[in-house]
């Protein structure tokens, strides 16, 4: 019987915390199959590409969340500063505070970096060009909107890197805050 949608959702989301765990390198079928509760006949059946494909779907989840979450957001809402801070609020949530690695830099650091070098590129791409959509919006040139984007994209996932080696979610929260004031215009009209 085929999994629903909210059944392979889960799943998705079992597989995502195997990787984030383990990376894609150290994701051995037992460990998958622990943590979804599925034996290896059963992960093929839904998965005939085996762990590459569950590798594919999850990068895939990850990036939809993201174009729903963080991407259309910042490219289609009124109020860019709104969506820049919303960004940042929905990234809080996502990792957890800083407490959660982002699966999509795992991969970019570890050796399949190359299989999923197109997924890779286009989450952070994406995440990029969004950002620096808003803050064109707000009155950047598009080199100056880009380099910021960049940077802010960087500081977030440097933040999460730190946080993790820290264990101390603490800086995190710091360096997004930061990052957040310094993307915000300025309030010419303060004396």
């Amino acid at each position: 019987m085929a999994k629903t949608v909210t059944e392979r959702a889960e799943l998705l989301t079992q597989l995502a915390e195997v990787f984030r765990a383990h990376g894609y390198e150290g994701a051995t079928l037992a460990l998958i199959s622990q943590a979804t509760g599925l034996g290896k006949g059963s992960l093929y059946n839904y998965f005939p590409g085996g762990k590459e494909q569950m590798a594919v779907e999850v990068l895939a989840a990850i990036d939809q969340w993201f174009v729903d979450h963080i991407y259309k957001p910042l490219r289609t809402t009124s109020d860019p500063a709104k969506g820049i801070t919303e960004m940042f609020a929905a990234v809080n949530n996502y990792f957890r505070s800083g407490q959660r690695v982002c699966l999509v830099g795992v991969i970019a650091l570890g050796a399949s970096r190359d299989i999923f070098s197109e997924k890779v590129k286009v989450y952070f791409a994406g995440w990029v060009d969004a950002l620096a959509t808003a803050l064109r919006r707000l009155g950047d040139d598009k080199a100056l909107a880009r380099r910021k984007a960049e940077q802010a994209v960087l500081e977030i996932q440097g933040a999460l890197v730190l946080a993790r080696a820290f264990d101390d979610p603490r800086v995190f929260s710091r360096a997004t805050d930061e990052s957040e004031r310094r993307l915000m215009p300025r309030d010419e009209t303060v004396a």
